[in-house]
């Protein structure tokens, strides 16, 4: 996940029910409390008891102010958010309160309050430093006090010696530190106050409240509504054991629709598994396309794991249950679900769990390698033929081969990148998404910039309508992508531009999946960024689930879209294998699989369509994609060429037909 972000994010938990302290008005402006009495700055942030729901952007009529406070100037663009204690900062790191909450430097009595909304147990409190670049801010120690009025306040203290208590902080910015209350504190208002921070540094903080709700006696709080799941399935966080154990009680659940395989081990040695689900697994059939969903390149973001743990579930469940939709998904196509690209890093941060893992701990793999950016980069050579007019005359658009440096033994390419590249090149995928967290957006190909060190820069593909019918699609069925109420995850909304953005004008990624399966095989994959945090509690799953379930499911009907058939050899009317296939216009081509069969994805409109193949003489015809559930057939028959036919029967041993000798006469007498 690449992401951009600021302030203060707090997720207050439940340490009874791991319920989740919310926000009371996501849309309201940001609030900055300053000129107190004591001249320090604070920054208040309002909750309610709402499960699912961030710490955001508070109101000013939230609550009544005090004499002390002030309210409407705002924090630093865009505010707060709402979400987790692992938060990144934007990319330019462009000012004080980029990536933690931050004191103004001048003070030197800071303090941070949370309003509760109502009575709340609270229990602890973990801490990180500013997320930056550029500077290093941490708070080194730090008291807390509780109010009911936000007027008196007590402290948490030390039974001994009856004195405030002093919590250590952090020593780093990124190590999360977990301090528990000696005695939970049932309370309206949480304080933190920073005693001491980095010699040098300013006063910052990154926090995580650990509460529960207590229940109100004059009964004047709502009871929030109840996040679940009526589908019977495993809401769990599954370890590497885990996850072996579900898939294999999946296949004897389904025998018949499942098969479980392997594509390679991690660096540590652990399998990367595959669950396959079609009415015939094992085979490729002819004319079926080839789909997948990867998670967990980012061995932190657990989320997408844990979806396609479910998707298995469910589409075990609902295909034993006779769903129609269900049971059309297994027997027109073939699924292939791998959970766990990284379970090394994975394993690291399941470890250290949903509330302590920090925002990259376990993103990597176990040799430090970023996955994500561990492909091979094929766009600046297809880039540079194009500049010099070779492409597509030269230099084919598509199936762009592995630059020489990937390929040597030495090269720095990790196991689980081989293990995928192998696996793609096995199967001829059609439709694939990857499922990453730590924001709510769909991301398309490109990803890297074409320009040279530029940061961000629009950069379609010659598929850009394709790409942006399949992000939306994905976008518009996701639940939370399509909360109007919701906050940003960050400081970019991108509600404003329908949930879904061009990789490229994100944040540039070179050697990334998505811009690989592009152009080394026939396979369209966009990145779906599942979720503002990247390890969600167990009792977020359910609702995870809810929000995803059907864009899981939509997203994969797409592979209808478009046009599909089989090249075929005229005399024998065999399937031709790698056969080209071209549209006019669209500067991008796909290729046949060892059956002769293809799938083109299309949007809506008349296409001109040329298959070819070496030996083959070219055949165009018109091919018209509709909204109509397709995908449209546009099959070819290919008449071989003169020295093909030749080749063939001079290798056979056969006596040259006279037509055929007619022409090769024909053909030498034009050279002369």
């Amino acid at each position: 996940m690449r992401n951009k972000n600021q302030a203060v994010l707090l997720w207050v938990w439940s340490p009874c029910e791991f319920q989740i302290v919310g926000l009371r008005h996501p849309a309201a402006s940001p609030l900055v409390l300053d000129h107190t009495e004591d001249g320090s700055t604070s920054r208040s942030v309002i909750l309610d008891q709402s499960p699912g729901l961030r710490v955001g952007k508070a109101a000013p009529g939230s609550f009544s102010p005090t004499p002390s406070l002030s309210w409407p100037t705002p924090l630093c663009p865009p505010g707060p958010e709402h979400h987790v204690l692992r938060l990144q900062s934007g990319l330019e790191d462009g000012d004080l309160y980029d990536g933690a909450w931050c004191a103004e430097e001048q003070d030197a009595n800071p303090w941070f309050q949370v309003d509760a909304g109502h009575p709340t147990r609270f229990s602890g409190v973990i801490t990180q430093g500013r997320n930056s670049v550029w500077r290093y801010d941490w708070v080194t120690s730090y008291k807390v006090q509780f109010s009911n009025d936000s007027r008196t306040w007590w402290g948490s203290r030390n039974h001994s010696s009856g004195m405030d208590l002093v919590f250590p902080a952090n020593s780093d910015p990124e190590t999360p530190v977990l301090n528990l209350l000696p005695e939970p504190q049932v309370a309206r208002f949480i304080r933190l106050l920073p005693q001491t921070w980095l010699q040098g540094g300013a006063s910052c903080l990154r926090a995580e409240i650990l509460a529960c709700p207590v229940s109100d006696p004059n009964d004047l709080f709502l009871e929030a509504p109840a996040w679940g799941s009526s589908d019977p399935l495993d809401f769990r966080h599954h370890n590497y054991k885990a996850m072996r154990k579900l898939m294999k009680q999946v296949n004897e659940q389904c025998p018949n629709i499942t098969r479980i395989y392997s594509i390679g081990k991690s660096y540590q040695g652990l399998k990367l598994y595959v669950m396959e689900m079609s009415d015939q697994p094992g085979e490729h059939e002819l004319g079926e396309p080839e789909v997948r969903y990867v998670a967990g390149m980012h061995g932190n973001e657990a989320l997408g794991r844990e979806l396609l743990l479910l998707l298995m579930q469910f589409l075990c469940h609902e295909f034993l249950r006779g769903n129609p939709r269900v049971t059309r998904l297994l027997t027109e196509m073939r699924i292939h679900l791998l959970p766990s690209m990284n379970p090394d890093g994975y394993e690291i941060a399941y470890r250290r769990g949903s509330e302590l893992v920090g925002w990259a701990e376990g993103r990597w793999n176990i040799q430090s390698i970023d996955l994500n950016h561990n492909f091979a980069d094929l766009n600046t050579p297809l880039w540079e033929a194009q500049d010099e007019g070779q492409v597509p005359h030269i230099v084919p658009n598509h199936h762009v081969p592995l630059p020489t440096y990937y390929t040597l033994p030495n090269a720095t390419v990790a196991p689980e990148t081989r293990a995928v590249i192998e696996w793609m090149k096995r199967i001829p995928f059609v439709l694939s998404a990857n499922l990453h967290g730590g924001e709510l957006v769909v991301s398309y190909p490109f990803d890297m910039t074409r320009s040279p060190w530029a940061a961000r820069e629009l950069t379609p593909t010659p598929d850009d309508a394709v790409f942006r019918w399949l992000s939306t699609v994905y976008a518009g069925s996701n639940l939370a992508m399509q909360d109007t109420s919701r906050r940003p995850c960050h400081s970019q909304d991108f509600s404003m531009y329908g949930n879904i953005i061009n990789g490229a004008d994100w944040h540039t990624v070179p050697g990334s999946m998505n811009d690989f399966s592009y152009l080394h095989t026939n396979c369209f994959e966009v990145t779906v960024e599942l979720s503002c945090d990247k390890f969600p509690h167990e009792s977020e799953l359910p609702q995870e689930w809810e929000n995803n379930k059907d864009a899981l499911l939509t997203y994969l009907e797409q592979v209808r879209m478009g046009i599909a058939g089989v090249v075929r050899d005229k005399d024998t009317e065999l399937g031709i294998a790698d056969a080209v296939i071209a549209v006019d216009g669209i500067n991008h081509d796909v290729t046949t699989a060892w059956g002769g069969d293809y799938w083109r994805l299309l949007t809506p409109g008349d296409y001109m369509v040329t298959a070819s193949a070496e030996g083959y003489h070219s055949v165009t015809r018109s091919c018209r994609v509709t909204f109509e559930e397709g995908p449209f057939p546009c099959n070819f028959v290919l008449t071989k060429t003169p020295k093909q036919r030749l080749r063939e029967l001079l290798a056979a041993g056969a006596k040259v037909p006279p037509d055929l000798h007619r022409r090769l006469e024909r053909l030498r007498g034009q050279k002369d």
